[in-house]
């Protein structure tokens, strides 16, 4: 049995509780005012032209509170307008929307756009570590049950380690409750710009038509109970699994017990496809209410699975050098590099399908989404490009490279930097509009889940024998190897 060390265990509790003051310290120090706003607009706008601030705020104007809709409703009006009434008229709607967008720096509805931005910040930074570590979680939990029933059995000697990785989806799954869904609902945060007050009345000044058009899904009762229940669908789950699996371990009752994880397996995974669309529906896509790709489940399930792969390969190959999975040979490392790079080479497929299609259409509904996050994150759009298909693709292409523990490592850190990334250009643009930045806020939120990931991952693993003993598979499963790697310079390249 393993034996979660004390080093390890002390480690996990200081980079939470050091990201968890950075956390608190990012809460603190955000601005609070209108006038600190303000101070923070002019001090952006003296090292700026003026037309690039003026042109990031009307950007960011759209995503930082209740007036995204309003903005957009206006523009719209002003558009009618220009077709249906006088010129006079629609110059003095041109000149109110110019007022509204590119207005001076003082005027305090600008102002408290900004404000709600910049109060987005540590939110925004909480909630990428958040979604990012919440998924994988997810992720290696539905490749687990894909196993299962495909009835894999190469996978098998890894499954302690899976089970162990989605012991981190109980914490994460808490305080997406409390902490995010909670206080989007309350309106602490400003996260959700269709939350806002007004955005479904008519009468008033905020009320956004576009969304008030998809009222049917997007409502405060509808999406919270949606939350609760995808989370608690993930959690039954892995808490049936993870006791029956070790259940198969003593069961003497014709493979029963097998039979019965078997089937949970497949009704699990077909609610999982349900809900994480409609979980990448609500927790991602609706901080961008007007905006819609048919594509966006299907594009986070493959930035998080990617990222999923990767944490297992990781978390095998530091076990396996401590000697505590038996069976683990460099030929199952070689399987997990290959879907790292598998489904690296999906994501891009998907990523391109979605950005070409919404370029060629060229619609400004769709397009705007684009143009935000090429305009003001240009660099992490770029990077998270290169890091998600290049960097993986010219590393891992190579089979030898896949059984090598340290290459596998090194392309994994940067297919997960990358795809922490991803998530990241995901949401900021959309809560936190052009006042991005990689601070204490993201780094203490990327140290407190990390705390929180090594201490229930290894506190799992300990808790169970690393071998999966009444798994039917099992002998396939340690039997695996491919020849060319498992003899490796002995003249063996001609036998496959």
């Amino acid at each position: 049995m393993y034996q979660f060390s004390g080093k390890l265990k002390t480690l996990s509790i200081i980079l939470t509780v050091v990201g968890l003051l950075g956390i608190g310290w990012s809460f603190f120090t955000a601005p609070s005012t209108i006038e600190e706003a303000k101070e923070i607009i002019a001090q952006q706008s003296a090292h700026d032209d003026g037309h690039g601030t003026a042109h990031a705020d009307e950007h960011s104007n759209d995503h930082a509170n209740g007036a995204h809709g309003d903005d957009h409703h206006d523009k719209e009006l002003t558009d009618n307008d220009h077709n249906a009434t006088s010129g006079s008229h629609t110059g003095e709607s041109n000149i109110d929307k110019e007022m509204s967008a590119h207005g001076a720096h003082n005027d305090d509805t600008h102002a408290e756009h900004v404000l709600h931005q910049l109060q987005n910040k540590p939110w925004s930074a909480l909630y990428v570590s958040l979604f990012f570590f919440l998924g994988i979680s997810l992720l290696v939990l539905a490749f687990y049950a894909a196993q299962r029933v495909a009835q894999s059995g190469w996978s098998i000697v890894l499954f302690r380690v899976m089970e162990a990785v989605t012991a981190n989806l109980v914490p994460t799954s808490i305080i997406m409750l409390l902490v995010i869904l909670a206080a989007s609902v309350l309106h602490v945060n400003h996260m959700f710009p269709w939350m806002a007050e007004g955005t479904f009345d008519p009468a008033s000044p905020n009320y956004d038509a576009i969304v008030d058009g998809k009222s049917w899904w997007m409502n405060v009762p509808g999406w919270t109970i949606r939350g609760i229940v995808y989370l608690a669908i993930w959690n039954a789950y892995r808490f049936f699994i993870r006791k029956n699996s070790i259940a198969e371990d003593t069961a003497d009752d014709n493979n029963k017990t097998y039979k019965k994880n078997y089937n949970a397996s497949v009704i699990f995974l077909f609610l999982f496809m349900i809900t994480e669309s409609m979980m990448s529906w609500d927790w991602i896509m609706g901080l961008d209410p007007h905006w819609f790709s048919t594509l966006f489940g299907w594009y986070v399930l493959a930035s998080l699975l990617v990222s999923a792969l990767t944490v297992v390969a990781f978390v095998t190959v530091y076990l396996r050098s401590k000697n505590a999975i038996p069976g683990i040979n460099d030929s199952h490392i070689h399987d997990l590099a290959k879907f790292m790079f598998g489904f690296s080479v999906f994501w891009t497929y998907l990523w391109f399908a979605q950005f070409m299609l919404i370029w060629y259409a060229d619609i400004p509904e769709e397009t705007t989404y684009f143009v935000a996050r090429f305009n003001e994150y240009k660099l992490p759009f770029l990077a998270m490009l290169v890091m998600n298909f290049v960097f993986p693709v010219l590393l891992l292409i190579n089979s030898d490279y896949k059984s090598i523990p340290w290459f596998v490592v090194i392309g994994g850190i940067v297919i997960l930097g990358g795809h922490y990334i991803d998530i990241f250009v995901m949401i900021m643009p959309a809560t936190v509009g052009p006042f991005w930045s990689f601070g204490i806020a993201e780094l203490s939120a990327l140290l407190f889940f990390l705390g929180i990931f090594i201490y229930t991952v290894f506190s799992a693993f300990a808790k169970a024998n690393p071998i999966p003993k009444g798994n039917p598979f099992l002998k396939e499963s340690e039997h695996f190897h491919y020849y060319n790697i498992e003899h490796r310079g002995e003249g063996s390249g001609d036998h496959h």
